[in-house]
């Protein structure tokens, strides 16, 4: 696929084009409403303009439109005006939305503490086809893309709008997770607006990572598309999917890049955020303190997309760079484009170039018949053992290998392990000889000595010059690396772990770490043994 360069200059993008907007079965929706209401409404005249009806008990009934809000009786609503309403919809969810079958319709409840539905929120739900024409060339790269913006611009129908046009002119694989059938619409029949992509619906809400990770294992995708990423789960599960290469189309409410990396939750999505101490000599040489902020590991999201409004869109066309940029206190610039009233879409401010990438010397492959000897797959996994995880995805992405990471050593090929943890737990590393798998030990936590390994695997020579010129961990770093690989095994095993015995000070930052996990940690023995236990949830 050719390189991608950003527009610059206030630039025509695209001409006029004839946009075709659907309302979506809007006497279907009226149909189900209280009858004075429906007959206020139908007598509006700018009935197609309509956003959301809002039924509350003891109030009057309200209509509401882009630019205003409408009262539409004066008697206020009753619990049999409610009750009309629930009757004629679909089952709500443990989500409190139902649906109207076969249209893109989504009624919201509002219970009281026993649980009696006491308001309605009745939305429109219209597809839009045309709406992804002032983005169509960046969908088309086949990278990964989240929008951002608030509630109501418009992030649903341009998610839907992506799914059919990459489903149905691109012939891509498309698997919806429609979590609240708001994308495809209620029922077991997907609405058409989607095309020929595929919709897997969810049973409850907090199960929808569970879904991302079955629809790529289950139906191979080309391009999964998911609305509303709000969890950690989800964000996990989010990079899970992207790690296997599959293109991941997705939305977040947030108003911005900004916001999305101050969100402890969410801001893995763009690479996480990770304090660094540096040496002495780098400090000076950077003009900082010693202590800088640095993005933890690659973005799950290639490209981010903020709608400021409708029809007014920024995007950040490599959010590695825009992230770095943040971090080290600049401000982004990202590409604004915006569709104009004729229709046409023009680019009103340049966005930054990319910056140019690092000359990483890629290794060269001797030959095939080292790895055939190995037996490998053609896309190796694998399982670091108190191994870095964020230098192993460095390593991966800069040595150009077809590899990924698991956190099970039973998905793994191949297993790179740190020499400390093998010595500690040889019980642990027998179980991985005996699944017969290879073992790649290093000595330290630097970057080049794990890429050492990566080339090891791949049967690679380094290049002239190439050296272990990278610090090791200092003893902090190290111990909290040792503690992320023990919540791993934790979390595969529910067994308990030691981890090494360490000063006062290290063994807070581990109970610190081992909390945002969930998981039970404990300071047992005494000095100079006194070391963290960390045990499953009782």
């Amino acid at each position: 696929m050719s390189s991608f360069t950003p527009l610059t200059g206030a630039q025509i993008l695209q001409r006029p084009k004839t946009q075709l907007r659907v309302t979506d079965n809007l006497d279907e929706l009226l149909a189900v409403l209280p009858p004075q209401v429906r007959r206020a409404l139908e007598q509006e005249p700018s009935l197609e303009d309509l956003l959301e009806v809002i039924l509350d008990l003891g109030r009057e009934p309200q209509a509401r439109f882009p630019d205003r809000t409408l009262q539409l009786s004066n008697m206020e609503v009753t619990e049999a005006d409610i009750d009309y309403v629930v009757q004629r919809v679909g089952a709500f969810g443990k989500d409190n939305r139902a649906g109207i079958e076969r249209t893109l319709h989504r009624i919201s409840a509002i219970r009281n503490r026993q649980g009696r539905i006491i308001g309605l929120t009745c939305r429109v739900g219209r597809a839009v086809f045309g709406t992804i024409d002032i983005i169509q060339d960046v969908i088309e790269r086949g990278k990964s893309v989240l929008m951002l913006g608030r509630p109501g611009i418009g992030k649903t129908t341009k998610l839907r709008e992506i799914a059919r046009v990459l489903a149905d002119e691109f012939n891509k694989r498309v698997v919806i997770v429609d979590t609240s059938n708001e994308i495809a619409g209620d029922g077991d029949i997907p609405h058409p607006a989607i095309g020929m992509a595929r919709r897997m619906q969810v049973a409850s809400p907090e199960l929808q990572h569970a879904v991302m990770i079955e629809a790529v294992e289950n139906h191979m995708p080309e391009v999964i598309v998911i609305d509303e990423i709000g969890t950690e789960a989800e964000a996990f599960a989010a990079r899970t999917i992207a790690e296997r290469g599959v293109q991941l189309i997705g939305t977040a409410h947030g108003n911005s890049l900004e916001n999305l990396l101050m969100n402890p939750t969410l801001c893995d999505l763009v690479g996480g955020i990770q304090a660094v101490t540096l040496s002495d000599e780098e400090a000076r040489r950077r003009g900082t303190q010693k202590t800088v902020l640095e993005r933890k590991a690659p973005p799950t999201f290639d490209i981010i997309i903020e709608m400021i409004e409708k029809d007014k869109l920024a995007i950040h066309h490599d959010v590695a760079s825009t992230v770095d940029r943040i971090l080290r206190g600049e401000t982004p610039r990202p590409e604004v484009r915006v569709r104009l009233p004729d229709g046409t879409i023009q680019v009103v401010q340049a966005g930054d170039a990319p910056e140019p990438a690092r000359e990483t010397g890629v290794l060269v492959a001797r030959s095939s018949a080292a790895r055939e000897r190995r037996q490998l797959p053609s896309t190796v996994r694998i399982f670091p053992y108190g191994v870095s995880r964020n230098r192993l995805e460095r390593a991966i992405r800069e040595l150009r290998v077809p590899a990924y990471i698991v956190r099970d050593v039973q998905q793994a090929d191949v297993v790179i392990a740190l020499k400390a943890n093998a010595r500690r737990e040889p019980a642990r590393m027998k179980e991985v000889s005996a699944r017969g798998l290879p073992v790649y030990v290093v000595k330290s936590n630097t970057y080049a000595q794990i890429a050492g390994s990566v080339q090891d695997i791949f049967a690679m020579r380094p290049p002239e010059g190439w050296e272990d010129s990278e610090p090791a961990l200092d003893p902090t770093e190290a111990a909290l690396l040792e503690t992320e690989a023990a919540i791993q095994e934790v979390l595969r095993t529910s067994m308990p772990v030691d981890l090494s015995p360490q000063n006062s000070y290290i063994r807070r930052l581990q109970h610190q770490l081992v909390e945002k996990y969930r998981l039970v940690s404990e300071s047992v023995g005494v000095e100079p043994n006194r070391r963290v236990r960390i045990s499953p949830p009782t």
